[in-house]
Formats: structure tokens, C-alpha cells, sequence
């Protein structure tokens, strides 16, 4: 095994780990969502270290532990609503009394999980930077080979949250030395932010602290009382908090879905509440939405 050839850069993509064990590429992603193979993922992209992964080949070599077998995922999933945090999708989550649990923490977080079989759904907005697409490439990559379908839910416009009164930012370049919300690691906004800001060469560095908010309500409420300057945030979000934005970008929020547990009664409530017109009302009210995409299965596993 110490033959094989090796690419020349410092990590392999799935197709290249595939190739160079002879193993199918659901695999790879099996052996990457079990822990048993060293990889990293950056923007919703599974890359491998090549320099851990020879080592691991050795150690299998040597008589070391080979990598065990990924766990079969539970029959029955747990019926939580994992990945990233919308507003107005954990309203219909309370209003339609479908019985669904959230725990939301990031949607590279909810990925993670429901590969694992953590949960039923989790909700994305993840974009490709290379394509401009959104969440298809990250789900087609986290859950290829699995029982799932990625299921459209909403157009967002997000930007930059601030109170009244604030001199008006117009764009992320306008952000140097004011505090923005930061957003965990693991959340598409983070990631989106930092893609953006590289873009336009804001230097991050210059931004003061602020506090890490874990959901878009967290970030917009850190800027109405006054622990930040700026969150990038949602209009939704802004509207209800009673503070100005600027819109920045469009973004796609989808739903990653068990295709069993889609036809279970907890994500069918859910869903039918979401085609009423009570749902249309709210999504209105709000501002910030386009529901063009609600229930369009977008990717199929």
C-alpha cells in the first residue's frame, strides 16, 4: 500500500481518495461520517489531508487497527429538526404542532448530524462558491448513497443589521472597526461571511469583538442591545427586532430529508402547515422571503 500513487497537492477530494483505494466514492463518504478516515470539511466539501491519510494506510499496513466498518444508521431516526436556524420555519415548527424537536447549531453542524442518523431533516443554506449554487453540492456530497432528498423552503435576503440612527453601511466594505456579531464555525452565515468578505478584501482582523450568536435571532438581538454594531443577518430577523438593513445577497434555504421520515406524520404536519394560508400571511408579514422554492425536491440520493 505504501506504492500507491499519491496527488501532488495537500489534500484529495473524494474522487481521488476513491481512486487511489479502490473503493466506491459512498464509501469514502461513509468512512468520513463514521470518523474512521482523517478528513476536514470546507464549505460543505469533504477534503482529506493526504499526509494523515498515508499515515493511516500505514498503520493499517502494520498490523494497526483497519478502519471499522461504518455503523448502520438507526431504523427509526429521532424526530429533531437539525442544521441551521430560520425564523420563520421554527415558528411554523411551534405553530403546526407536528411533534418535531430542533436543535440547531450550524448547517456544516446539521450535516454532520444527520449523516449520523441524528435527526429526520436538517435545514441548509450552504453555497458553493465555485458554482454560485446553493445547498445541492453540499448535500449530493454529506449524504450520497443515503435515503434522502434535499427539499426546497425559502428565498432570504440577508445583509447587514443595524440600529436606527447608525450610519448606513453600504456594503461589507464599509465594516472596518465596528463590532460584528460573530456566528459558530459551523454555520452557513459564517462560512457565506467569510466568503464574501475575502472577496471584497475586508480584513477581518480590523472588525472589533463581539459575541458568537449560535441562531439569526441571537445575532440581530446581540445588535438591539448593543453588544455589537453589526450582525449579518436576516431582513426577517431585522423587522421583528424593530432594526434597519441593507440587503447584501439572496440565499436559498433548503431542508435535507429522510426520505422515510417524510412520510411520517411529524414532517407531513409540518409541511401541510406550511402550504396554509396562515403560513402565506406570516411568510409576508415578515419580509425577507420568496417561497417560490417551498416543497421542490431539489436533489434526490
Amino acid at each position: 500500500m505504501s506504492d500507491l500513487d499519491f496527488p501532488e497537492h495537500e489534500y484529495l477530494t473524494v474522487k481521488e481518495l476513491a481512486a487511489l483505494l479502490r473503493l466506491k466514492e459512498r464509501k469514502i463518504y461513509d468512512l468520513a461520517a463514521s470518523g474512521a478516515v482523517p478528513c476536514a470539511r470546507a464549505t460543505g466539501k469533504l477534503l482529506f489531508p493526504a499526509a494523515e491519510i498515508r499515515a493511516w494506510i500505514e498503520r493499517s499496513k502494520s498490523g494497526g487497527s483497519a478502519a471499522p466498518e461504518t455503523p448502520p444508521a438507526p431504523d427509526r431516526r429521532p424526530p429533531i429538526l437539525l442544521g441551521s436556524h430560520d425564523p420563520l420555519l421554527d415558528w411554523a415548527l411551534r405553530q403546526s404542532r407536528c411533534g418535531l424537536a430542533s436543535f440547531y447549531d450550524g448547517s456544516l453542524d446539521g450535516l454532520e448530524r444527520f449523516t449520523r442518523g441524528e435527526g429526520v431533516a436538517a435545514g441548509l443554506h450552504l453555497r458553493d462558491p465555485e458554482t454560485g449554487t446553493w445547498n445541492r453540492t453540499a448535500a449530493a456530497e454529506a449524504a450520497a448513497g443515503r435515503n434522502a432528498a434535499l427539499i426546497g423552503f425559502a428565498r432570504r435576503q440577508r445583509g447587514l443589521v443595524f440600529r436606527p440612527g447608525t450610519e448606513v453601511p453600504a456594503g461589507l466594505s464599509d465594516l472596518g472597526g465596528r463590532r460584528i456579531v460573530q456566528r459558530q464555525p459551523e454555520s452557513g452565515t459564517e462560512t457565506l461571511f467569510r466568503d464574501l468578505a475575502a472577496r471584497e478584501g475586508l480584513d477581518l482582523g480590523a472588525m472589533g469583538p463581539a459575541e458568537v450568536a449560535r441562531t439569526e435571532d441571537e445575532a440581530v438581538e446581540a445588535v438591539r442591545r448593543g453588544d455589537a454594531d453589526i450582525a449579518f443577518g436576516l431582513e426577517a430577523a431585522a423587522r421583528g427586532y424593530g432594526l434597519d438593513f441593507t440587503p447584501l445577497i439572496e440565499e436559498h434555504f433548503a431542508l435535507l430529508v429522510d426520505r422515510k421520515a417524510w412520510f411520517d406524520a411529524p414532517l407531513q404536519r409540518l409541511m401541510a402547515f406550511c402550504r396554509s394560508d396562515a403560513f402565506a400571511a406570516r411568510a409576508a408579514a415578515s419580509g425577507g422571503y420568496d417561497m417560490r422554492d417551498r416543497g421542490t425536491v431539489i436533489w434526490n440520493a
